[in-house]
């Protein structure tokens, strides 16, 4: 069966603060979005991605903008109606620049209220007339000029368009970018770069693993979860404000971790107690930190869900979970990845993986870094190799990523007649 994928990468600013994401789609053996190829299939393209549109729309756009590639036949086909227009940005590369009936499209999209972007901007007429329309301007750094790139990047700002700098691979290109003030970036080495260090050594205490190894079992133990809580102040607080929280609707008020561990059940428990860590007194989670959990928590929960599918895999679904959890623990302080799994309880097969991917662990975490980054040729391989469908794999990956955006959501803004629901203390 043809491979079909649909994957949503960060468009960041200076600042590494997420903007947006753009939709990266492949089938029928071609690819678009991002860096698209020449004299494909349109129509056989077009039909592809709108039958897989249709059928993840509700996954896909939630929360925030997205930008996504339309091509000629896409736009014939009204395929921008399937979303909010608040949501989109329609985005637009040369093939549809020189297509007269395109270019109609795209103007009626415009006086409907949607935003465009053209990709791989380039300083020619044909571009600068449709300057009035556009309101993104995507400039490849791999590929132009540093004087067309300042010259480019001046006149937008001069009429009010914002500037994305596209291609940025490595931390040179990062840099070029940042110093010519673009207004947010987008490449592999955007993607991968987090803001900062989110949190300290402080937090790597040895009863926050415990913790996590007793929650991931396959039939986790009670009173070791409540054991290992009740000696940490930290987890104790924060297991015990969230049991409380607004979300569980608690009419009596939960007193110690037994109570909170049974408010909430072992599969909330097992998802949040990541979170929990790294509240705060206030609850509150800064950027850097909010990127890195459900960074976390992404990895996690597709490692889990793809072990339905692998083949012959020495290791649990817990323990595919925590690979997944532990793949960022280098963002989490500021020392090797070897040095930190060095103290961590996990079984060798998963820090194997971790440090060098190998095995039929590393191939798996190698695929979902595979399918983060769009690498087609990757997801295929490796696919293969785990004996993984690859047309199940869009479908898996949208419904990790909503699970993923649907527990963040409820833990962190509680719906307001939840918390009218909780009684006064």
């Amino acid at each position: 069966m043809e491979s079909k994928y649909i994957v949503r990468q960060p468009i960041k600013d200076a600042s590494s603060r997420i903007i947006g994401y753009e939709i990266l789609y492949h089938g029928e053996n071609q690819a678009y979005g991002g860096e698209q190829p020449k004299n494909s299939n349109d129509f056989a393209v077009a039909d592809t991605v709108y039958n897989v549109l249709t059928q993840n729309v509700e996954k896909i756009f939630k929360g925030t903008l997205h930008f996504m590639t339309f091509t000629t036949t896409l736009l014939m086909k009204k395929a921008p109606r399937l979303f909010e227009k608040e949501g989109l940005v329609i985005q637009i590369d040369d093939s549809v620049i020189i297509h007269p009936l395109a270019m109609h499209f795209v103007q009626m999209y415009k006086k409907e209220g949607y935003r465009i972007a053209v990709d791989e901007f380039q300083f020619a007429p044909r571009y600068l007339s449709l300057i009035g329309e556009i309101d993104y301007i995507k400039l490849n750094f791999k590929s132009l000029s540093d004087l067309t790139l300042h010259n480019v990047v001046e006149i937008a700002h001069s009429m009010g368009k914002q500037c994305i700098a596209t291609g940025i691979d490595d931390e040179a290109l990062y840099q070029k970018a940042c110093n010519m003030s673009v207004d947010a970036l987008e490449g592999s080495y955007v993607a991968r770069r987090l803001a900062t260090k989110a949190h300290t050594s402080g937090y790597l205490q040895s009863s926050f693993f415990r913790l996590m190894v007793a929650v991931t079992r396959e039939n986790p133990d009670i009173e070791e979860i409540e054991q290992i809580v009740s000696m940490d102040a930290t987890l104790t607080y924060g297991l015990l404000r969230v049991a409380n929280s607004a979300y569980f609707a608690a009419y009596n008020r939960v007193a110690n971790v037994r109570q909170a561990v049974m408010t909430l059940g072992l599969k909330q428990l097992k998802q949040w107690v990541y979170l929990l860590s790294a509240s705060n007194a206030e609850n509150q989670i800064d950027e850097a930190s909010e990127e890195f959990l459900k960074l976390s928590f992404m990895r996690a929960t597709f490692c889990s869900e793809l072990m339905s599918y692998a083949k012959n895999m020495p290791i649990s679904r817990s323990d595919a979970y925590l690979m997944g959890m532990f793949s960022t623990l280098n963002y989490l302080i500021d020392a090797p990845m070897e040095e930190i799994l060095a103290g961590v309880p996990l079984i060798d097969e998963i820090k194997s993986a971790l440090l060098t991917q190998e095995g039929r662990c590393g191939a798996l975490y190698s695929l979902v870094l595979s399918y983060e980054r769009a690498d087609w040729v990757q997801i295929n391989n490796l696919s293969e190799t785990l004996g993984i469908p690859t047309n199940l794999l869009t479908s898996v990956y949208f419904t990790c990523m909503d699970m993923v955006d649907t527990t963040w959501k409820q833990l962190t803004c509680p719906e307001p007649s939840q918390q009218e629901a909780v009684p006064q203390a």
